[in-house]
């Protein structure tokens, strides 16, 4: 008996070591998949330490949201923000020093990049404003959808969260090693998010505020107060986990007048606007965004002001929501119109509150021009006129919130005054990467990934945006419907579309998307170790 337990343990004990010396040797390919892969986009696809988004495999022509230059990189994500986002993570996942250089060169980028009020625009160009301003009067120009790159403004924007996350970076860079050389761009972006704030706690899409860029008959709507891309929200996002891990006082007025300012800009409908003028009306913006209610925008305003009842425990955030509740209810189309789960329209005239459909005529960016109507056939691909809304999502954490008490809406609010009680300080116990999802990883999908790199240590993709090469104006001032339903006009047209063919591209988002689950595995597998 004795000798069958002594056998049972041996095979036990050679099992255990067995699957463990496996793992061990998983585990180091995924590392040395991961390194190899990185040590490419750094040494043989960065611009000074910056990214686009996307590259032909000899690099001959190359993306972001647009076509790029080569001595230019793009800032908005999946670009160079993204990537030394990424470049953290598998620093802290993997404690190897080259993903922390990787990530100094991309910092080492944006800087390079903020403009002197401390802000950035949506990239960077190496070369300089005189070849940037040529890239705004030809590629920018002629993209007929993306008119915020018609003009040039010589300013910074938070529209893509460009301005914030980069600041959030740098922060995260600041307190990763503590490393002072970090200090003076970091001190000058936040100062540049808390002087952009208007006195009622809203934040434009653009500043230093410029006035000068009207089109078809609207208005520049840059100085707007914009919820547009979260820009208001990312603001105070920031200055939330900023006010975290930096402990500074000055920090809460902006956080507090900035959520109060949802509050005070809701309609009487109980609707919010996309972008409001100063006399807190709905605006219009780009041409196809007419002055109008938005049930998507009115349905996220009604989620964060849940969100600030939980940060601050004042129950005045709770009462804007029945009546966007209500609203939404109201302006919901009727089965015949819904399109699967596309159960609003877009866009609600501010008058009547009945739906608002955008169209297109023409063929280029010269002569194509947007128009609203009450039709909804043969609506834009790009901007399509029905959009979903999560209303009972919405109704149910209303009901659930509603019934909460101060105490227990605010017992994890990083606003109420609290001892701090955890083991490290505040700088490296706050993480941006702490709460991602570490749930089991389906092992074929990594494996899947692996081989996926080819020989030289390239994800490469197909499919991905790219865009009619610039070939001057358009011409055809045909006001045709041809283009009506399509995301690019004619060969003029330098807005991005799908590539369908079979092309490759070295891409970033296909790395960080990769990166991203590799470093949830190894970090998965520390967390059961």
């Amino acid at each position: 008996m004795k000798f069958q337990i002594l056998i049972t343990f041996l095979l036990s004990f050679s099992l255990t070591s067995y699957t463990k010396a496996q793992s061990d040797t998983f585990n180091d390919r995924i590392q040395e998949t991961m390194l190899n892969a990185t040590t490419f986009m750094v040494e043989s696809v960065s611009t000074n330490g910056g990214y686009v988004w996307s590259y032909l495999p000899d690099f001959s022509r190359r993306w972001g949201e647009m076509e790029a230059y080569k001595t230019m990189i793009w800032l908005q994500n999946p670009g160079t923000i993204s990537m030394g986002h990424v470049f953290l993570d598998a620093y802290r996942a993997t404690e190897n020093e080259y993903y922390y250089q990787a990530a100094e060169k991309a910092a080492s980028a944006i800087i390079w990049g903020q403009l002197s009020e401390g802000g950035w625009n949506y990239m960077v160009d190496f070369a300089g404003d005189r070849s940037l301003k040529n890239w705004y009067k030809t590629i920018g120009k002629n993209g007929w959808r993306l008119e915020e790159f018609q003009n040039y403004y010589g300013n910074a924007t938070f529209d893509d969260d460009v301005s914030t996350d980069a600041t959030r970076f740098l922060l995260r860079m600041y307190l990763e090693k503590l490393d002072p050389k970090y200090k003076p761009a970091l001190d000058k972006a936040i100062g540049f998010i808390l002087e952009s704030q208007y006195s009622n706690g809203g934040w434009p899409q653009r500043y230093p505020l410029r006035y000068d860029f009207e089109k078809h008959g609207f208005p520049d709507y840059t100085s707007f107060y914009t919820f547009n891309d979260d820009v208001i929200w990312e603001n105070i996002d920031f200055l939330i986990y900023a006010y975290l891990v930096l402990g500074e006082n000055r920090f809460l007025e902006p956080i507090y007048k900035g959520m109060d300012f949802y509050r005070i800009s809701q309609d009487t409908s109980g609707a919010w606007g996309q972008q409001l003028d100063m006399q807190m009306k709905a605006a219009s913006a780009r041409t196809y965004e007419p002055t109008a209610f938005l049930p998507g925008a009115t349905a996220e305003n009604a989620f964060l002001l849940m969100k600030f009842y939980q940060l601050t425990g004042d129950t005045k955030f709770l009462e804007g929501v029945p009546k966007a509740i209500d609203w939404l209810e109201k302006t919901r189309l009727p089965e015949d119109k819904t399109e699967g789960d596309r159960t609003h329209p877009t866009f609600i005239d501010i008058e009547s509150h009945s739906p608002i459909y955008v169209h297109r005529k023409g063929s280029n960016s010269k002569y194509g021009r947007y128009y609203t109507d009450t039709d909804d056939k043969n609506l834009l691909s790009h901007y399509y006129g029905k959009t979903r809304v999560p209303l009972q999502k919405l109704k149910a954490e209303y009901q659930r919130i509603s019934k909460l008490t101060k105490e227990e809406a605010t017992k994890n609010s990083p606003l109420m005054p609290a001892q701090f009680l955890q083991n490290e300080t505040p700088q490296k116990y706050y993480r941006l990467d702490a709460n991602d999802n570490l749930s089991k990883i389906d092992k074929d999908e990594v494996l899947n990934i692996l081989n996926a790199l080819d020989n030289d240590h390239r994800w490469l993709s197909k499919h991905v945006y790219i865009s009619n090469p610039y070939i001057g104006d358009g011409v055809n001032s045909e006001p045709t419907t041809a283009y009506a339903t399509t995301r690019v006009g004619d060969e003029t047209d330098t807005s991005p579309y799908i590539d369908e063919s079979e092309q490759e591209y070295i891409s970033t988002r296909t790395y960080i998307s990769n990166m991203k689950l590799l470093i949830r595995y190894i970090n998965s597998q520390s967390k059961t170790e």
